[in-house]
């Protein structure tokens, strides 16, 4: 309870630009969740694909590879797809390569989307804060210079104070938005590397495979 309270007010100590930081938290708060529901998804659907896929692919048996991605929303299966099926009607290692990279440019946008808003918030959160802070010292100034002499002193030292609690809300929103945006780069980053892992094994097992059938050849 009495959390609540030195909150209360903390916050309205920060007056009017308390309201546009909260919003902008708010926004930061949800573009975070929704991107790392969504990078979760992927990464987990990515994961159980591909450890199907996997021995599967190293068998040789593509038609099938072919048919368990042919419907699968994963990211995995739609680039993985891409090479299946040049496999089935090209035999050059650079046609499968290029269509597998086109799969990637479309993939690459949706696991990066949305997740430069929360350093965006972050800075402007920041911003607000400042510029809270700087209006609020510029009306506790003008309230000092019509005050008493004897009352000016603990105006402006409560103003003040008043007027720096609006910077202090500002950092505490943009601190743990500026966390999530390097928690969001580094998940997608690391869905991104396992997809360029997947599509260079699915490449080279793919060639290994014709490979290894021509050696065999009399």
């Amino acid at each position: 309870m009495h959390f609540i309270e030195s909150a209360t007010k903390f916050l309205i100590a920060g007056g009017f630009w308390v309201i546009p930081i909260m919003l902008v938290g708010a926004l930061g708060i949800g573009i975070t969740i929704e991107r790392f529901i969504k990078l979760k998804r992927a990464e987990t659907s990515n994961r159980k694909m591909w450890d199907q896929l996997q021995p599967i692919l190293h068998n040789g048996d593509f038609d099938t590879a072919r048919e368990m991605t042919y419907n699968d929303k994963s990211f995995v299966s739609q680039l993985v797809n891409v090479g299946l099926e040049r496999q089935g009607t090209v035999r050059r290692r650079e046609d499968i390569e290029i269509a597998m990279d086109e799969v990637m440019m479309s993939i690459v946008p949706q696991l990066e989307k949305r997740t430069p808003y929360t350093a965006l918030f972050a800075n402007l959160a920041t911003l607000l804060g400042l510029l809270g802070t700087i209006m609020g010292l510029i009306s506790a100034f003008e309230a000092v210079a019509t005050a008493a002499p004897s009352e000016k002193s603990a105006l402006l030292s409560a103003s003040i104070s008043e007027a720096m609690s609006c910077t202090a809300f500002g950092l505490i929103v943009a601190m743990p938005m500026l966390a999530a945006n390097l928690y969001l780069n580094l998940k997608a980053s690391n869905i991104i590397d396992g997809l360029e892992m997947a599509s260079l094994k699915t490449v080279n097992t793919i060639a290994s495979f014709y490979s290894k059938n021509r050696n065999q050849q009399p």
